[in-house]
């Protein structure tokens, strides 16, 4: 089996549409694709509807994250999309995104970059506007070459020049809430230090202790050593481990199934969750 659990769509900083990307997930030879958009469950819908024969869907979330000054992000896994509590912290959260990206783009005018609030809405679509979107303006005015280009010190980074704060999820609470909904929760990229500030692994130890399931090792922003690194945490403290694409369509320079996750790993992970099925075939419910 070929197991992708990390995707975006159009619903947040993708480029395919929900329906465009489970197709693209068959033809690429996935038996299972996880779509989780940035903090929100919009694009499931579609996705279900349109999903190829052959093809599972694992339905999910990456929540936007805070802890320490430090931003990170949570996969969330198979939990019920119709829990209240997890709902509204997630809308608090898709609230602050356009402030947000307001704040970034009056800052990039002010180093005289000739981005527009028009600009970055375009670009975004129906989809839940972030980062990507504000950083995929500047590849197309020419500042940067790529979008990964454009979250460094110099622009949109973590602490950056361009850079503005949001509402986040505390990951301690954002574990809670998930597990109560049913779901599972496991560290995206965790060493993705080109992107800026990492959490230390003594934060990744107390959130195993908070219940934590798993980390995301096998990352196109992790090289050999860190997978090694997070290996051997997760065997310390008892975690899973995953591999996905983080695919974002032509956003990004990395194809679906690019990286996988174990079957075993998988089955574990469908065992753990509660809140939802994983949705096979042509479409049907995913909720238990």
């Amino acid at each position: 089996m070929r197991i992708d659990l990390h995707t975006h769509s159009t619903a947040s900083d993708g480029t395919d549409t929900p329906a465009e990307l489970v197709a693209n997930a068959a033809a690429a030879g996935l038996d299972v694709v996880a779509l989780t958009d940035h903090d929100t469950v919009g694009g499931h819908k579609q996705a279900i509807d349109a999903l190829p024969e052959g093809l599972t869907l694992v339905t999910g979330a990456e929540l936007s994250c805070r802890v320490d000054g430090v931003g990170m992000h949570l996969l969330a896994y198979l939990f019920d999309p119709a829990d209240a509590e997890l709902e509204r912290a997630r809308e608090l959260v898709r609230d602050d995104r356009v402030p947000r990206a307001r704040e970034m783009v009056r800052k990039l005018r002010a180093l005289d970059v000739p981005i527009t609030w028009e600009q970055v809405a375009r670009i975004a679509g129906d989809g839940s506007v972030g980062r990507p979107h504000v950083a995929a303006a500047l590849v197309e005015l020419g500042v940067v070459p790529t979008v990964s280009d454009a979250f460094t010190p110099d622009w949109l980074g973590n602490g950056g020049r361009a850079y503005a704060e949001k509402h986040e999820f505390d990951p301690f609470e954002a574990v809670r809430l998930v597990k109560a909904a049913g779901g599972v929760t496991v560290f995206a990229h965790p060493a993705a230090v080109k992107r800026g500030a990492v959490v230390p692994e003594s934060t990744i130890a107390a959130l195993a202790d908070a219940g934590l399931d798993g980390v995301e090792v096998d990352h196109m922003d992790h090289d050999e050593p860190a997978r090694a690194r997070l290996r051997g945490l997760a065997r310390e403290l008892g975690l899973l481990t995953t591999g996905s694409s983080d695919y974002h369509g032509t956003r990004k320079f990395v194809e679906l199934g690019a990286f996988t996750t174990d079957p075993e790993i998988y089955g574990e992970i469908t065992r753990r969750a509660t809140g939802a099925f994983p949705v096979p075939g042509a479409g049907g419910a995913g909720t238990r």
